[in-house]
């Protein structure tokens, strides 16, 4: 099968890109060994819609390793990482088809051709194949034995196919794992986030007052990095709980509208449209910083701050500076799109490890299960997500103590008070 990469040339530097995050993948590296020996995935021709980096591609090479047939497109048009694209193509057989940079029309022929391969199964992040299977390409449907997917904006428009009675297959939400959205949503793209501000723009965090839009996983992780970096941290929410929480960790909160006017720096990661908006652009300080770390580049409102604006110019790479007609200036980092993709390399290696064994499990877990499954979002099974975090654990030399006969006892009876 062709491929559609930037340049074969890349592959080298690539590889070593994939052995370094090997090293940090233990858990993955294990399932892989496993794989390597039982090959629960043979003959199940895979398609994939991640974002093709270091890490991913050693899920790819694992997913190989068991016997599947993977193909990977890219989830993100600036997600890509050139060289880890041509080594998995050179150096392991498995046919890439993402460029960085390309455009929307580059993007859906990947996401089609990725398609091409007819698979039994497809692993999304953002549900961008699943979509596509669903609206244009109904055909592929009733060959698959199911899906995996990554992220949350991909949930949501699962679930929502799910209400409303059109799912052709079973997905499982590898989002949801504990091991994932504990680890990879908190701690993951609350450091990356802020890696790839700073590298798009060499700012200070120390002093800034930094906005954040949602307090998911997410966002709790954000707003703890750049409160340990030293930031003024403001939380916008519309959840009351999660609102509530916020305050109860020690954050300014505040409605988006009031913290406008006050903020440096503001970073969406809702999941959600148009979070900040023209009426929020209008009372920005000039020289505001606006990102978003959600998965699509629609939560904030980018037509509306164009409209808003007189001169719009490349400040520096990955950063635009907006100029609105009252003068002040917006600078927006890598065009809304993922910034710790888009200008950074995004999660660490060792986060993903986590991230990426739910996947291949879960794929695992799907083959086997065959026709039981019904039409439905699937959360990862808990002896899949307890597994993967014993094996990290083991990974970090960590001990935990065990119940004894007496504790078990205690914990299954009634009769025992006070």
């Amino acid at each position: 099968m062709k491929s559609d990469i930037k340049d074969v040339r890349l592959a080298n530097q690539g590889k070593l890109k994939i052995e370094w995050a090997g090293r940090q993948m233990p858990v993955l590296a294990l399932i892989q060994k496993r794989f390597a020996k039982e090959k629960p995935l043979k003959g199940v021709r895979i398609s994939a819609c991640l974002h093709v980096t270091s890490e991913t591609a050693n899920l790819m090479i694992a997913l190989k390793a068991g016997g599947a047939n993977a193909v990977l497109c890219a989830s993100n048009p600036l997600s890509t990482q050139d060289d880890v694209a041509a080594s998995l193509v050179k150096h392991f057989g498995i046919p890439t088809f993402a460029i960085k940079g390309e455009n929307k029309s580059t993007y859906y022929k990947h996401i089609n051709q990725a398609l091409d391969h007819e698979p039994h199964m497809t692993m999304d992040d953002g549900a961008d194949l699943v979509s596509a299977i669903h609206s244009e390409r109904k055909d592929l449907a009733d060959t698959m034995k199911g899906s995996t997917e990554e992220t949350t904006t991909g949930v949501i428009r699962l679930r929502s196919l799910e209400a409303k009675g059109l799912l052709r297959f079973p997905v499982v939400a590898v989002n949801d794992a504990q091991t994932k959205h504990f680890f990879d949503n908190r701690y993951g793209t609350g450091q990356s986030t802020i890696d790839g501000i700073l590298r798009a723009t060499n700012i200070l965090m120390s002093g800034s007052v930094f906005v954040v839009c949602g307090y998911g996983w997410c966002g709790r992780g954000l707003a703890q990095k750049a409160k340990g970096m030293g930031a003024r941290v403001i939380v916008t929410e519309i959840d009351p709980l999660k609102a509530l929480e916020a305050v109860m960790d020690g954050f300014d909160v505040m409605s988006l509208v009031k913290a406008a006017s006050i903020g440096d720096i503001f970073v969406t990661v809702t999941g959600n449209l148009h979070v900040i908006r023209g009426e929020h652009f209008q009372t920005m300080k000039s020289g505001a910083i606006v990102a978003n770390s959600g998965h699509f580049n629609v939560e904030i409102d980018i037509p509306a701050l164009q409209k808003l604006s007189k001169r719009v110019r490349e400040a520096r790479p990955f950063v635009t500076e907006y100029e609105l007609k009252n003068g002040r200036k917006i600078n927006l980092i890598a065009e809304g799109r993922l910034v710790n993709l888009a200008a950074a390399e995004g999660h660490p290696a060792s986060v993903m490890d986590m991230s990426f064994a739910n996947q291949a499990l879960s794929a695992e877990w799907v083959t086997q299960s065959g026709d039981q499954l019904e039409k439905r979002v699937y959360s990862v099974p808990l002896a899949i997500d307890e597994k993967i975090a014993a094996l990290k654990l083991e990974a970090l030399q960590v001990r935990i103590d065990r119940l004894t006969p007496d504790q078990t006892h205690y914990l299954s009876s009634w009769e025992m008070g006070t």
